[in-house]
């Protein structure tokens, strides 16, 4: 069953037990965050049937979604972890199973050219239904618009949203080491608040007037809660967003955005989903709902616009804002930009604060009874989690037309999406998991990929620990791959912004060994002890060939913990010490005295702790 709406969603999800309403008072600072967390981790009523296939262990989990009907000093009931498990986002798919939709992609990608006029028709028919899923632009209003509030007429109050505030340093630079109150950062008002799970629509300057454009982006980014009618825009310098804003820019005219909530429960997936060039996210829901979704003429910006979502905020993203990579030392903030941030993000750490275009909001559209998404951003499993793995299982077949060598690929928990991948090959030849290493290194968003595992097809891909024996194996001098490249602008470990070292080792043909890898605790103070504790431990440990030195508060025997901490904390082109029959990797916290080769240490960002010390 497909939703046409949110709120047909969530009343399915109460009829099957999936969705809990709180009538309590609940504050959006901070309150939100600590019920969704335990939810996060607590049994779900209803277990997927095929996550365990490629996600074992983790396929009943997720507790219930939370529907907050009333929220302290706000406007709107809230919903939160509504896909915070496998079985409400395959739900919210339309029910099939994750490597269902994916084989309906293959019976495309997988298609052989017409031999003759029989198979020319029979493809024509296979590709017929597609015609149906272009988004469908009617006249009139959606039912996002039966409430309209202009700014120009006073009657838009962003404050009165329940935007939340989700960890407790969001949107104070003090608190991760900026002498910069958020007074002066020009955020205070905010008071740490942050849209976390919105469809962010926008078009290329090049399309202005332009019917239909081609160019119409949703991507998922978050925006900082200013003040009644102003927001931040953050969004990372290679997504279309922001190339989009750098179009915009370019001709000297603020950008237009409709920042739209809810919708068919296929758009926040597709708007998520890294798709290829030139393919519309509006399409991949078409998709995934089975037809068009509809769209209607926003109020206030040259934009087509959802028209089933439950609240739309429309407005200008100010273009007279300088990039990124601010420092405050650097002179004045500039026109038209905040000091947008820290957050709490993903990577389990405080993405750390810069400079970030302004929004001026003009209007808020929503229908009657709106309800406002959201979702926490923190180390998984939250319910972009979920979302992510959706995108690993779909998007195989596309992957595997693009590298065909690949059999199979999981992205692990502990790698956060962009910091570790391990793929499965059928090795033809010498060198073929290096191929594989560089073709995913230039593939969408899989370029961001800090460390790759290649491992053949005797493992089991989605068994960890599998994958971890297969690595106990290699031959340190031979088997692995260090580069250096484009990354995630969230890895606080780079030497620079977006950029640093990546490594890929390659397990194709490795025997597993006893011993041969060994975790290092460090009880850190300075900088050089993450390298004199490796040094100290091969010295202690002969036969070990892998080293791996992580944080003292880190529990060794619990893996994902161990490996979660060292991808966010490691660069392959800095913190890797080679001894004469071993390799050391530094993945501990780096300070002052950690330089190495000529590589940084930037500003180094606060691990995430709840409020109340969880």
């Amino acid at each position: 069953m497909r939703y046409h709406c949110l709120q047909t969603f969530l009343q399915h999800l109460e009829k099957q037990g999936e969705l809990r309403r709180i009538t309590e008072e609940i504050s959006p600072l901070l309150e939100v965050t600590n019920l969704a967390q335990i939810e996060a981790v607590a049994p779900c009523p209803t277990p997927s049937k095929t996550a365990g296939s490629f996600d074992p262990g983790r396929e009943n989990i997720g507790g219930q979604a939370l529907l907050l009907e009333n929220l302290k000093d706000c406007d709107f009931p809230l919903v939160i972890n509504t896909f915070g498990s496998y079985f409400r986002t395959e739900e919210s798919l339309g029910g099939k199973g994750l490597d269902e939709i994916a084989e309906i992609i293959s019976s495309y990608t997988n298609m052989a050219p017409p031999s003759g006029l029989s198979d020319l028709l029979a493809m024509a028919k296979q590709f017929k239904p597609l015609l149906s899923m272009k988004p469908k632009r009617r006249k009139g209003n959606g039912i996002c618009q039966e409430v309209v509030q202009l700014v120009s007429k006073g009657e838009v109050n962003l404050l009165r949203m329940p935007i939340i505030k989700c960890w407790p340093l969001d949107g104070d630079p003090r608190e991760v080491g900026y002498d910069m109150s958020p007074e002066q950062s020009r955020t205070a008002k905010g008071e740490g608040r942050f849209i976390t799970f919105a469809g962010m629509h926008t078009i290329h300057a090049d399309d202005i007037g332009v019917a239909k454009p081609k160019s119409h982006n949703i991507g998922m980014y978050r925006a900082q809660l200013l003040d009644e009618t102003h927001l931040a825009m953050h969004w990372h310098i290679h997504h279309d967003g922001a190339a989009h804003w750098r179009s915009w820019k370019a001709i000297g005219q603020p950008m237009p955005i409709a920042i739209c909530f809810g919708g068919e429960t296929v758009m926040p997936y597709a708007a998520t989903c890294p798709l290829p060039p030139g393919m519309s996210e509006l399409l991949m829901a078409g998709f995934l709902q089975g037809k068009g979704i509809e769209l209607v003429k926003a109020k206030t910006v040259p934009l087509w616009i959802p028209a089933n979502s439950e609240i739309v905020i429309e407005g200008f993203v100010n273009t007279d804002c300088g990039f990124c990579g601010w420092e405050p030392k650097d002179g004045e903030l500039g026109e038209g930009a905040v000091f947008e941030g820290p957050f709490g993000d993903h990577t389990g750490f405080y993405s750390m604060p810069d400079r970030y275009p302004l929004v001026e909001v003009t209007a808020v559209t929503h229908r009657k009874n709106a309800v406002y998404p959201t979702i926490v951003v923190g180390p998984p499993p939250q319910e972009d989690y979920y979302l992510g793995k959706a995108t690993e299982r779909i998007m195989l077949p596309l992957l595997k037309v693009m590298i065909p060598d690949i059999i199979d690929y999981h992205l692990p928990k502990f790698g956060t999406f962009h910091n570790c991948v391990f793929v499965q090959i059928n090795s033809q030849y010498k060198e073929n998991a290096r191929k594989v290493m560089h073709a995913i290194w230039g593939a969408g968003q899989l370029a961001w990929t800090k460390v790759i595992v290649v491992v053949n097809e005797t493992v089991a891909i989605h068994d960890e620990h599998a994958v971890f024996e297969a690595l106990s194996g290699i031959d340190i001098f031979n088997d692995i791959e260090v580069v250096r490249g484009a990354l995630d602008i969230l890895d606080h470990a780079a030497p620079e912004i977006g950029a640093g070292g990546k490594i890929g080792f390659d397990a194709t043909n490795a025997v597993p060994k006893e011993d041969a890898i060994r975790i290092v605790s460090v009880l850190k103070k300075e900088g050089g002890m993450g390298a004199d504790s490796l040094k100290n431990a091969h010295q202690k440990h002969k036969s070990v060939s892998m080293l791996f030195a992580v944080d003292h508060d880190i529990d060794t025997e619990n893996l994902g913990d161990v490996f979660f901490n060292f991808c966010a904390c490691f660069d392959p082109s800095r913190d890797m010490h080679y001894f004469e029959s071993c390799i050391g990797f530094d993945g501990t916290t780096k300070m002052h005295g950690d330089e190495r080769n000529g590589k940084a240490v930037r500003a180094w960002p606060p691990k995430l702790i709840g409020h109340n010390g969880d």
